[in-house]
């Protein structure tokens, strides 16, 4: 357990009795799988606020972007206060999470999907995030965050996952006592999968690492670790994935015969046109890389973000 990665999660995902109803959303995915891997620390921000279960149930009312929270049907029900409080008390409490999954729907818990209703009782065409959602990634702008059912998208799931490990690693070689050492020793494990977001942040941050041994370490890991969280939360596109592809297997020019490499140019470009999953040409560089790269391109982040048991790149 010590080992585990701590993530938080709301409780009702985490398989509690604290809905509205008294019943739970119980997330097997979350559980089963990532629990191999995950501390879960749940939390559930109405039961905190003492409402209890089961309980009136409650919506966001009003402004769409600073809604009321109201019983939904008990308008006399107000506990936009007491919510907000503990969510920002709660948000300033998360520096040991490497993450987050919130519950979809909810008008507390909701990333992307809580709906706020009009005083005509008909909602907002847009949604936001409930005000637990909001307070956690308002004050912790680098933590991956994510909602329960945008895990079962493929390059969702992957890309959120992936952004844990990179945050814990972070968090556990360098934001501590940030030197420009421990800095541009991250940065060489993370080039080609920065790359494979984007390239302009890959530009960006090489010339921000240039800059760590002229000027305030910690000033420039803070900037560096969150134009990095940003970068990796745009999800890889093939075209992306087919150019580091091609970069690492670059390094394979001098040590493996021309025909292996063209062999290995094939797959990628199996890929690329949609025929393979991302696990092929990975599998097949890293056969190689194990015997033939240098020590350098083995230790890229990109070619092993995440226990390989979790299967990911199986599915993108």
């Amino acid at each position: 357990m010590n080992n585990k990665i701590i993530v938080g999660i709301s409780a009702c995902l985490n398989g509690e009795n604290v809905r509205h109803n008294g019943g739970h959303s119980r997330s097997r995915y979350c559980l089963d799988t990532l629990g191999e891997l995950f501390s879960f620390e749940p939390c559930c921000p109405e039961v905190a606020i003492g409402m209890g279960t089961p309980r009136p149930a409650i919506r966001l009312v009003g402004d769409i972007d600073s809604p009321e929270a109201v019983g939904s049907k008990s308008p006399d029900l107000n506990v936009t206060i007491p919510l907000r409080e503990f969510s920002e008390t709660r948000a300033r409490q998360v520096e040991h999470l490497s993450g987050f999954v919130f519950m979809k729907n909810s008008p507390s818990c909701g990333l992307y999907s809580a709906k706020v209703y009009r005083d005509s009782g008909y909602p907002h065409t847009e949604r936001r995030a409930g005000i637990f959602a909001d307070a956690i990634q308002r004050l912790n702008p680098n933590l991956p965050v994510e909602e329960d059912g945008r895990l079962n998208d493929a390059v969702l799931r992957e890309n959120f996952i992936q952004r844990v490990f990179a945050y814990h690693d972070w968090q556990h070689t360098v934001a501590e006592n940030p030197t420009p050492r421990d800095l541009v020793g991250f940065h060489s494990r993370y080039k080609y999968m920065v790359m494979a977001h984007s390239q302009s942040s890959y530009n960006g941050l090489g010339q921000l690492v240039a800059t760590a041994g002229t000027g305030d370490a910690r000033a420039i890991a803070q900037r560096y670790i969150g134009e990095l969280m940003a970068a990796l939360k745009m999800p890889a596109k093939r075209k992306a994935h087919t150019n580091v592809l091609l970069h690492i297997l670059g390094y394979l020019k001098q040590t493996v015969t021309g025909g292996v490499r063209e062999e290995i140019a094939r797959v990628i470009e199996q890929y690329r046109i949609g025929h393979v999953h991302l696990a092929v040409p990975i599998t097949l560089l890293q056969h190689y890389l194990n015997s033939h790269g240098s020590d350098y391109i083995r230790r890229q982040a990109y070619l092993n973000p995440y226990p390989a048991q979790l299967g990911l790149r199986n599915y993108i």
